[in-house]
């Protein structure tokens, strides 16, 4: 069977191993075709290939159920479920998502971009099946990256107490989340794995059964679960913990092995309650280069398979924002002791990576737990540290209570650098920074601000640094900067709550702020030509806007435009309405920005299409607003 052949997971039935080694293959060869092509997440998936066809070989998923964590680790999954023929267009617009979508296929069963959310969400589909006395199976397959997030560990707890409640937890343990993982679990994950017992049953007792008479090069199923009791028997420190929190703990069980992991699949099945199976896996599996950066190849934008290098890009680009971050940041705290880079399990993605290399005493990775990495930040606030939380927007939202009880609500200085703010492109809904202007500015003793490029980007981290008045939030977007000339040093502070005027004029008056400044100058000059006078406000500042600069303005113009990068309901549009409303200025307002809608999977750049927001569509909605007559192109005859 060709894998293009397979529309229903079903039909992996009674497949041979040989059959099945074969459509890995042809799964591993899509996947880096595609990812090469398109770019996208690549590791993750070619590390769960096999685990993948194993567990679907005894599942029957016209009824069972199966949630993946993350869901970028699930691209074999989508393979399996009849998308494989449209796989080439992963991640492009009005293509196959870059996660799990219910709306996508029937057999995603759960949709999630974020970590940790893969056991609760299969412990409530087996706690409702069990209310409304259905049988069928349940399986959450999560990382062990993932399983370092405290949402994880909560329903491990919650799960371990309901000894009736079927319900299979997957460990797929490959050491790894984007970067190599941290804490104590992990670190335990790895001493069950490379234990000298474990080692010794898994390398020896196959050896010495396939010279017992009969048995033969292959261990049957019975045999196989012989192995795992004796391991289980021989072993009983390992899995101790998860043995302890309710969970019947199974493995490890080699990831890449399909026999062994059928056997120790249909096992599990049959052993009442929770049960957690161990597999042990090598992300970037049949790929070398990938299985030796495993940090590198996480994710990949277009490359040559050949080569592992990534596609050379026509021009040369400016520094991204990530970079300008990571460099202006370690080279004030090679200056200050007290300033403290705190990542999410995301070191590479902030930009923090290069504080974690020069600065390493400086540099905090809390694995995939936003929570505590808030609060442990306000912890250190309380003691004259200047910590530095690097959190890119879609994933400070999993922190939000920490963010008002444990910041907002003492007053503790902590610096919010929230990377990927606004439309973020490829990954989707998931991970688009629609939402932090509105979540935070709402939030008493928090300052908002963002840099129309990365020369204002380092201003303004020396900003945050040095305000100790309270929490203080910086957003910027994902990609490269404008190619603005960057100082090595002495930056010098804003003053908080103030904008600049960009372009005086008498006709309209637009309000940027962050990354919509650049192309609010563009749309000024768009205006021009069609004889309209614009004034161009960079407000630097949502909160506390500078209201001294921007009513006068409004008044005397008597037409305002606001313009930003995020959701508008409660955005920064909506700050400067309720400006205006409180100076009882009133003058018509329209807010350009993303309207009450997901943002799906597309580029950044066809995204703002579909949402009106590149400078030519941005022109002539405030024309068609303001009812400024457009000239009517007229051919040459």
């Amino acid at each position: 069977m060709h894998l293009s052949e397979l529309t229903h997971p079903n039909q992996l039935h009674g497949l041979s191993i040989a059959q099945l080694s074969q459509i890995a293959a042809q799964i591993r060869d899509k996947h880096l075709e595609t990812v090469a092509a398109t770019g996208g997440h690549l590791g993750p998936g070619l590390g769960v290939v096999e685990l993948t066809l194993a567990l679907y070989q005894t599942l029957d998923l016209d009824k069972d159920r199966v949630v993946w964590d993350v869901g970028h680790q699930a691209y074999p999954h989508k393979m399996l479920t009849g998308r494989y023929n449209n796989f080439h267009t992963l991640r492009q617009k009005g293509g196959i998502a870059g996660y799990l979508n219910r709306r996508e296929s029937p057999f995603d069963h759960f949709g999630a971009g974020h970590a940790s959310t893969s056991i609760s969400a299969a412990l409530g589909m087996a706690i409702a099946r069990d209310l409304k006395g259905e049988k069928f199976k349940v399986v959450a397959i999560i990382g062990d990256g993932a399983l370092t997030g405290g949402m994880a560990l909560e329903a491990i707890n919650h799960a371990g107490h309901l000894p009736h409640t079927n319900l299979m937890v997957v460990l797929n343990d490959n050491e790894m989340s984007i970067s190599p993982n941290v804490g104590a679990i992990p670190r335990y994950l790895n001493k069950i794995r490379l234990s000298p017992q474990v080692q010794f049953i898994t390398d020896n007792l196959e050896e010495q059964f396939k010279h017992i008479p009969f048995f033969g090069e292959n261990l049957t199923p019975e045999m196989q679960r012989i192995k795992e009791g004796m391991k289980r028997l021989a072993v009983p420190k390992v899995g101790a913990v998860f043995e302890e929190l309710g969970f019947t703990y199974v493995g490890p069980v080699d990831g890449h092995n399909l026999e062994e992991l059928i056997a120790t699949f249909q096992h599990a099945h049959t052993i009442p309650g929770p049960v957690l199976v161990h597999v042990a896996t090598v992300k970037g599996k049949g790929y070398a280069i990938a299985e030796k950066d495993q940090v590198g190849y996480h994710a990949q934008n277009p490359f040559d398979l050949v080569t592992g290098k990534a596609k050379p890009s026509s021009k040369p680009k400016p520094p991204s924002y990530s970079k300008v971050f990571g460099e202006t940041l370690t080279k004030l705290a090679e200056n200050d002791p007290r300033i403290v880079g705190i990542t999410a399990a995301m070191a590479t993605g902030t930009g923090l990576d290069i504080l974690q290399k020069r600065v390493p005493n400086q540099y905090i990775d809390v694995g995939i737990a936003e929570q505590h990495a808030v609060t442990m930040a306000a912890g250190m606030a309380t003691q004259g540290m200047r910590p530095v939380a690097a959190i890119y927007s879609t994933f400070l939202q999993r922190a939000y209570d920490q963010v008002v009880h444990d910041v907002c609500i003492q007053k503790l200085p902590v610096f919010f650098c929230m990377d990927r703010a606004g439309i973020v492109g490829a990954d989707g809904p998931t991970h688009q920074g629609m939402y932090d202007i509105a979540y935070l500015r709402c939030l008493p003793n928090m300052v908002l601000m963002a840099p129309k490029d990365e020369a204002e980007l380092q201003r303004m981290i020396v900003t945050g640094i040095n305000y100790t008045d309270g929490p203080i939030a910086l957003r910027y977007p994902r990609g490269n900067g404008y190619g603005v000339a960057l100082m090595e040093e002495g930056w010098e502070p804003l003053e908080i709550g103030k904008g600049e005027l960009l372009r005086t004029g008498e006709d309209i008056l637009l309000v940027a702020y962050g990354s919509m400044v650049y192309p609010a100058m563009q749309v000024a000059e768009i205006l021009k030509e069609h004889g309209m006078s614009a004034a161009v406000i960079n407000a630097r500042f949502a909160k506390p806007l500078d209201t001294e600069l921007i009513l006068p303005l409004a008044q005397q113009i008597g037409r305002v435009v606001t313009l930003e990068e995020g959701c508008l309901m409660g955005g920064f549009g909506s700050a400067v309405l309720e400006a205006l409303q409180e100076a009882d200025i009133l003058v018509p307002v329209l807010r350009l920005g993303v309207p009450d809608i997901l943002v799906e999977h597309a580029s950044p750049d066809e995204s703002k299409a579909d949402l009106g927001l590149t400078p030519p569509q941005m022109a002539k909605t405030i024309m068609q607003k303001f009812g400024i007559a457009q000239p009517t192109v007229v051919s040459a005859s």
